[in-house]
């Protein structure tokens, strides 16, 4: 295909793909005062009127706005966050549709599968860090002196909550990117499962350099099923070496040394007899 073809196509995707993005953002629009509550739900928030930091025993912050652009600018943030996380079926087809006719098949079929594995991770990370928040935020606002109260700017929870959804749903990706490394051939099961102490170890230290709060429950919540899906990828790349090696020996002089010559096979075929050659001569 031509460079002015690629740059068509290029512009064609992108227009999809804006186009989807700016459509699910508007429907988002009507609907971002429900989102706002859906967002800000695990923060613990004081009654109305409550200024004290206490709730049912509780210390409690009061969930605030700071300024009069402060609701339209957080609706505008949560529209286009909601339009990007929902219409990402669409653009990543496009992407998608975009580079797949310059892969082989087998890197198609292995692509489809990655991409269908690491979508649903993403997803499962974002959830449990969805499902730390009440328990981070109680933590960290536990922390505020006896008699004063914590203000609670809504938009610096949801970048917290951004952060922490992002973390977690990349931290779930891990299984995926040592799959692929164990599919291209740079990384062998042996070799994974040998690291298994220092790769605990450093799961560990992640999730507690990666939940903002101090508490155990949020760090156990967070190494936990990294760890699992540490050794579901050695597993599955276990499998996989195996599979190569079954392959591999039952090739023709498989069980040879390096310095072993294979056997050929030099039976002469026979050559068919050449076609004439027609044509005015010069």
């Amino acid at each position: 295909m031509p460079l002015g073809e690629h740059l068509r196509e290029l512009r064609s995707r992108l227009m999809k793909a804006v186009g989807a993005i700016l459509l699910v953002t508007i429907a988002a629009a009507f609907f971002y005062k429900e989102l706002i509550g859906f967002l800000i739900d695990p923060l613990p928030g004081c009654a109305p009127g409550g200024l004290t930091g206490e709730s049912d025993g509780e210390r409690c912050g009061v969930i605030s706005l700071n300024g009069l652009l402060s609701p339209f600018s957080l609706a505008l943030k949560v529209a286009i966050t909601t339009g990007v996380v929902a219409a990402s079926p669409v653009w990543l087809y496009q992407l998608w549709a975009f580079v797949a006719p310059g892969l082989h098949r087998s890197e198609k079929k292995y692509t489809l599968v990655f991409l269908g594995a690491g979508v649903p991770l993403f997803l499962a990370g974002a959830a449990v860090a969805y499902g730390v928040l009440p328990t981070t935020a109680q933590v960290l606002i536990s922390l505020t002196p006896d008699g004063a109260t914590n203000l609670l700017p809504v938009d610096d929870f949801l970048n917290l909550a951004t952060r922490m959804v992002l973390v977690f749903g990349l931290s779930f990706e891990l299984p995926v990117l040592l799959v692929l490394l164990n599919f291209a051939g740079v990384l062998t099961a042996r070799r994974m499962i040998g690291w298994w102490r220092a790769m605990f170890l450093g799961i560990a230290a992640f999730a507690a350099l990666a939940t903002p709060s101090t508490d155990p429950l949020s760090m156990v919540l967070l190494a936990v099923p990294i760890c699992l899906l540490y050794l579901g990828a050695c597993a599955v790349s276990w499998c996989n070496d195996r599979r190569r090696r079954r392959k591999r020996d039952s090739e023709p002089g498989a069980g040879l040394e390096d310095t072993e010559a294979s056997s050929l096979d030099l039976t002469p075929v026979p050559v068919g007899s050449a076609a004439g050659v027609t044509g005015d001569r010069p």
